[in-house]
């Protein structure tokens, strides 16, 4: 049995509720109890006296295999990158090697910094999860779905198929979740997205999809369907509490509305919006709606890095200056954006520090000089903190890093592997 023990100073066992000086018991994968005293039996302990111990956070909107990509077409908007650079670059260079390394360097660089799940889409799907399961990352992985060929799918009227065939493979993994990815409603027809949305409920997976991204969009879709994203979604009953709408940046109070009434969750990726210079999300009306408001960083072409904890910095911080409001987006509510509320959306029953819950614990050094004193440990997280301060992570009751060191990454040979594969793409 594998059993040990985590120390901390501050407990937070959730957004609104913290302890002082206590143990936390893992068993096996899950939390057997937090207590006061350290059991006799016990000879393993992570983190200390001082240290901040959360929930493991949960990034819901990535595209990983893009840390590959990360600088190479910088400074642009949406859709000139996308279609001038980042396309072009998918067609020439993403095969499953791409995808795998790059994969790998996006699992260790999110664990290194406090990321304990993730919800991905991409191409080659099966490298993402094969990452996933070496660095011992949760995962929640969907193959794109595209009207025209990608580069895992020559023969685009195969789309759904090609991902009925990899969610088979993957449809009984613990650590690595299958999902449902049509890339967007510019690039995936109505009835595709309706063939997309049927195979998520055949199987009772999320649905996921950038959605309402920049007012251009809102534009392309509008003329050629007489309607919204969101309307067209909504049309064709693509919207419930499985789906996963990424971004939604241009949205009306009747469009907020809706996506709370359907139950839908929202992946809020406000540095990703702020580079492409897509918008401002209106996550504060969407969390006064009842919206289930979540945060994901998204790939390394468009942000550029994985640091979740600097997500949330500027998401608790954008908010503010965009309604020169500072109550609007307390620490509380943005710690809770990236745990629990992460967690509902992949109907995961984590986010969350207590007896029978999975162990997916991370450590935030106390003895860092950017977190010396402590008042509110859930503001330190949320304000003081980067995702560099992160010491130990525990993934499914399994130490991933310890003391700062990467436990399941060689991590030279990994960074050879990156290296070379940057060499081959600058001579071309």
């Amino acid at each position: 049995m594998n059993r040990f023990a985590v120390a901390g100073g501050y407990i937070i066992k959730s957004a609104g509720d913290v302890v002082r000086d206590k143990y936390i018991i893992v068993e096996d994968s899950v939390i057997k109890d937090i207590r006061d005293d350290l059991p006799e039996d016990i000879d393993t302990v992570i983190g200390g006296p001082y240290d901040i111990v959360m929930p493991g956070l949960i990034n819901t909107h990535t595209h990983a295999s893009m840390t590959l990509f990360r600088g190479m077409a910088d400074d642009l908007p949406l859709m000139t990158w996308l279609k001038d650079y980042i396309f072009p670059a998918e067609a020439k260079f993403v095969d499953k090697e791409f995808v795998y390394i790059g994969s790998m360097l996006a699992a260790w660089e999110m664990t290194r910094s406090g990321t304990t799940a993730f919800c991905d889409g991409y191409f080659f799907e099966d490298q993402v999860g094969r990452a996933a399961g070496e660095i011992g990352i949760r995962a929640w992985l969907g193959e794109g779905i595209l009207e025209f060929p990608s580069p895992s799918l020559t023969d685009p009227s195969r789309t759904i198929e090609h991902s009925r065939e990899f969610i088979s493979r993957w449809i009984d993994n613990d650590l690595v979740k299958p999902t449902v990815f049509p890339h967007a409603v510019y690039t995936c027809p109505p009835d595709l997205l309706k063939k997309a949305y049927e195979l998520a409920e055949e199987f009772d997976l999320v649905f996921q999809i950038h959605l309402s991204e920049t007012h251009s969009e809102i534009e392309q879709v509008r003329q050629r369907y007489n309607m919204t994203p969101v309307e067209l979604m909504d049309s064709i009953g693509c919207l419930s509490e499985r789906t996963l709408a990424a971004h939604c940046v241009v949205l009306n109070t009747r469009e907020i509305e809706l996506l709370a009434r359907r139950g839908v969750s929202v992946s809020h990726n406000a540095e990703s919006n702020m580079k492409l210079a897509s918008g401002i999300a209106p996550v504060p009306e969407m969390i006064a709606s009842g919206v289930n408001v979540t945060i994901g960083t998204d790939g390394c072409a468009s942000n550029n890095n994985l640091d979740i904890i600097g997500e949330i910095s500027s998401v608790a911080k954008l908010h503010k200056i965009n309604t020169m409001d500072p109550t609007v987006l307390d620490e509380c509510t943005a710690f809770a954006m990236v745990s629990e509320n992460g967690a509902k959306a992949l109907g995961f029953n984590g986010g969350r520090l207590a007896p029978g819950l999975p162990a997916d614990i991370v450590v935030i050094d106390g003895h860092a000089p950017n977190l010396v004193p402590v008042y509110n440990p859930v503001s330190h997280v949320i304000y003081a903190a980067t995702g560099s301060n992160v010491k130990d992570v525990v993934i499914a009751g399994r130490i991933i890093v310890k003391d700062y060191a990467s436990l399941t990454v060689d991590e030279e040979a990994l960074i050879k592997e990156c290296r070379k594969i940057q060499k081959f793409i600058s001579a071309q």
